[in-house]
């Protein structure tokens, strides 16, 4: 990862569930079997500059495993 999420996030909608999400297969092969959800939210992250920005951050979870493939999205601020 090429930043730091520096707070809690927030505002988490979940995106996709189950049959729905496209990566299934490589998170089964990658992470083991699981009731694997998309997610999205928004939090401060810190880059490696060291500027902190508000951004949306899209990942998977799956209950046991937890979060995995946390990617910045876009900047909101």
């Amino acid at each position: 990862m090429d930043f730091e999420i520096t707070d809690e996030v927030q505002e988490v909608e979940i995106v996709a569930v189950g049959k729905s999400i496209r990566d299934r297969a490589r998170l089964k092969k990658i992470y083991g079997p699981g009731r694997w959800r998309k997610l999205k939210g928004i939090a401060h992250v810190r880059l490696q500059s060291g500027r902190i920005r508000l951004a949306e951050l899209p990942w998977y979870e799956a209950h046991g495993i937890g979060k995995r493939d946390v990617k910045r999205k876009r900047y909101l601020d």
